[in-house]
């Protein structure tokens, strides 16, 4: 099962989209910026573990890439 959070890979201009199932959740620069796109959709940030594969999928490298 695919988990229901993608982080695409960064684009060219620095920062990465971030998707809920097909939805866009808004681009992101940081860690921080996804965990508050996933707290507008409704998770408690106490919640959210980045490296949860189960929540996020990463695409084009980890929580720690953003370039």
């Amino acid at each position: 099962m695919t988990p229901p959070i993608v982080v695409h890979p960064p684009s060219e201009t620095g920062g990465r989209k971030v998707t809920a199932h097909t939805e866009s959740l808004g681009f992101a620069h940081g860690p921080n910026d996804v965990i508050e796109f996933l707290r507008r959709a409704g998770l408690d940030p106490s919640d959210i573990q980045l490296d949860d594969p189960n929540l996020i999928e990463w695409r084009g490298g980890g929580p720690d890439v953003w370039s």
